[in-house]
């Protein structure tokens, strides 16, 4: 559940903390307050996008924080899988923005915001002001009914997904492999040209590095020569050559060590000094005496380079490159020899998968049958409860000419919300009024079926008043016994209910306006109810009404 929101310079909220408790927790306010920022908020720290501009005015950066504590199978196994830190169930998600970035952490851990969204579901449902709209969409109506048999239904689904991408991939193959016999017979023509002319090149792994050091040592000799000549003239010729100096200086020493025998070390390190620079002289001597100009391999190199550039600029910038070419053509090439038995491979292919995926798309077919049926039935129950008197809910399931991703199934909700009235497809026949309770009563099932620990509804009572908002209020006591429950209502009747009530207000001077958030007492929450009640003048009268609302509100939680 959803311990603890934490809000700082975000909008018109300058800091915010709340402490949510178990069951119930309603949030009311006047229009404005700051009740949407507060559910923006909550929708930002679990991976929403979030604007630069929500940064509030003068201040460098924003943080928004929120604490759970669950105990679900499914977070623990998703926080093993992002190899994050879980301690007693216990789970701080962050995210701070700045003007430059967003840094986003769980449990100090700094994480992506797709690893953010990937985790956010498993946490708590969010059902937005604009949810409702989803419900007017059949292809939405699908991925509730495979989201309350999630455990049968999800592994087909997937399998389904496999196969149909796989078909698709195959069916494009063909498509493109469909040319003349004019057509095959040139291209056959122009491979066993590109194979024959880099056969016939007898590439070698490294030949043209090689080549290219040896290019470049000879095209480069007489430059080599003139200076290793005046290196072995500096060294080895001449009185002031260092051959000759050196020699003089170990004669000297050597004498010296004569009547000194503490220049021994001396004496063999100047010999060694001799004995390497006579060294250097012979092979530098011996180097340029193996020098020589040779015209006729100078030339079969360039030649050689021209050949493997020539290559390269056509099939690729590297020997290698080319290989991979060679292979490639090779393999178009044996395809387009055996062309026939190439195509009814490919047609086998397309067969065998289509076949799987028929396979499975019936057994999806029948696993969401079977679900559809205690679906409607349990959403049937639930609207009842919500006000809808003499209500018939059906789940139609019908085929689809051709299978997609997700089987062959189109799914629409049918619904009749008055007597005697034939059953319709709900996007046709429901209200913004009945649109709300409906998704309030889907929400309620699949959390039980998803085991969703936190609830949050924005503005559940759209469109609603009177006996049905007292309805509404039951329902959501009712989720709250199993779920932690967060709405946001503007309705008393659903306000009353409320096991943690809290107050959004807006303050303002001339200088800056601000949101602040307050946990209600017993009787701050019944002059709330007045409020809601009664307007701007609360009499006696109303406040004894709002006391009646909160006593009655009380039986249901005994």
């Amino acid at each position: 559940m959803l311990i603890n929101l934490h809000v700082k310079n975000l909008a018109l909220i300058e800091e915010a903390d709340i402490d949510f408790n178990d069951h119930l927790n309603i949030l009311t306010g006047e229009t404005g307050a700051g009740k949407s920022i507060l559910i923006g908020s909550i929708q930002s720290a679990l991976g929403s996008k979030i604007p630069k501009d929500m940064i509030r005015q003068g201040a460098d950066s924003a943080l928004i924080e929120l604490v759970f504590h669950s105990t679900s199978p499914a977070v623990r196994k998703k926080m093993e899988e992002f190899e994050l830190p879980y301690e007693d169930g216990d789970i701080i998600l962050s995210r701070r923005i700045t003007n430059a970035r967003i840094i986003n952490k769980i449990n100090d851990s700094t994480i992506t915001v797709s690893r953010l969204r990937e985790l956010a579901p498993l946490l708590l449902d969010l059902s937005g002001q604009h949810d409702n709209q989803l419900l007017l969409k059949p292809a939405n109506h699908l991925q509730i009914l495979d989201s309350y048999d999630k455990e049968h239904i999800k592994p087909v689904r997937k399998e389904i997904a496999e196969l149909y991408h796989s078909y698709q991939e195959i069916c494009s193959e063909l498509r493109k492999e469909e040319m003349g016999e004019e057509q095959r017979l040139r291209e056959i023509e122009f491979l066993k040209y590109e194979i024959q002319e880099i056969k016939d090149a007898r590439l070698q792994p490294h030949e043209d590095e090689e080549l290219e050091e040896q290019y470049h040592k000879i095209s480069h000799t007489k430059e080599i020569l003139s200076l290793c000549s005046s290196a072995y003239d500096d060294c080895s010729e001449g009185s002031g050559s260092a051959s000759s100096r050196i020699g003089h200086a170990f004669r000297m020493i050597q004498e010296a060590g004569a009547y000194d025998t503490n220049l021994e070390s001396l004496t063999e390190q100047i010999a060694t000094i001799d004995a390497l620079i006579n060294d250097f002289n012979r092979e530098l001597s011996y180097y340029m005496g193996s020098m020589e100009f040779d015209e006729e391999s100078f030339r079969e190199i360039e030649e050689r380079l021209n050949q493997i550039n020539h290559l390269k600029a056509k099939y690729g910038g590297s020997i290698e490159a080319i290989q991979d070419y060679l292979t490639k053509s090779v393999a178009s090439f044996e395809k387009l020899t055996n062309y026939e038995e190439y195509l009814e491979g490919l047609k086998d292919k397309q067969r065998n998968i289509k076949k799987k995926l028929d396979i499975q798309c019936e057994k999806l077919h029948v696993l969401r049958e079977k679900a559809a049926l205690p679906l409607a039935k349990q959403i049937k129950t639930a609207l009842l409860d919500l006000n809808f008197i003499d209500v018939q809910f059906e789940i139609a399931i019908s085929r689809k000419e051709e299978a997609g991703a997700d089987g062959i199934d189109s799914v629409c909700f049918m619904i009749s919300t008055n007597p005697g009235l034939p059953l319709g497809p709900l996007h046709e026949i429901a209200s913004g009024g009945e649109l709300s309770r409906i998704m309030l009563a889907i929400k309620s099932i699949l959390a039980d079926e998803e085991q969703i620990e936190t609830l949050i509804f924005d503005e559940i009572d759209t469109g609603i008043s009177g006996r049905t908002a007292q309805k509404v209020s039951e329902r959501l006591h009712s989720i709250a016994r199993e779920h932690q429950v967060i709405a946001i209502t503007h309705l008393p009747q659903i306000a009353a209910m409320a096991d943690s009530h809290y107050l959004i207000e807006k303050t303002s001077d001339k200088k800056s306006t601000i949101s602040n958030i307050s946990l209600l007492s017993e009787e701050q929450s019944v002059e709330e109810l007045a409020r809601m009640l009664g307007g701007v003048k609360i009499t006696e009268a109303v406040l004894e009404n709002a006391r009646e609302m909160k006593s009655f509100a009380r039986t249901f939680h005994q």
